[in-house]
């Protein structure tokens, strides 16, 4: 997959991590409230994303583990510097999603890639 699309694939991603955490805590789902919690960590993606598909280009592994890595910790950063709460509840939930989304998708595309792979050599 290249780089473009594992990059929008991210970002997309975060903005569902960001829909589900205001739906879940009863806030509105607008545009500019969606933006207002996911732009710290729509940033700190986009920077993990394009380190690790573009700079580095690590294996779909590596690279999900420091987006995962970087998007959590530049977004909590982010987060705080900007004002935004930092409860812990809230750094494990988003620990444990982003982790779920980020290398969750990589580990899906490596396996039905590998697949797709076998059984185009196997014919």
């Amino acid at each position: 997959m290249r780089p473009p699309v594992r990059i929008a694939l991210d970002l997309v991603l975060v903005l569902v991590f960001s829909v589900i955490g205001r739906a879940s805590h009863g806030e509105r789902l607008s545009p500019s409230g969606i933006l207002t919690t996911a732009w710290p960590f729509l940033v700190a993606a986009l920077v993990a994303s394009l380190l690790a598909c573009v700079v580095l280009r690590l294996s779909w592994l590596r690279e999900g583990l420091l987006v995962w890595f970087l998007t959590v910790v530049l977004g909590m950063l982010l987060r705080g510097v900007a004002g935004g709460g930092l409860a812990i509840g809230f750094l494990v939930v988003a620990t444990l999603v982003l982790a779920a989304f980020l290398v969750g998708w990589r580990s899906v595309w490596s396996v039905v890639a590998r697949r797709h792979s076998a059984v185009g050599t196997a014919t």
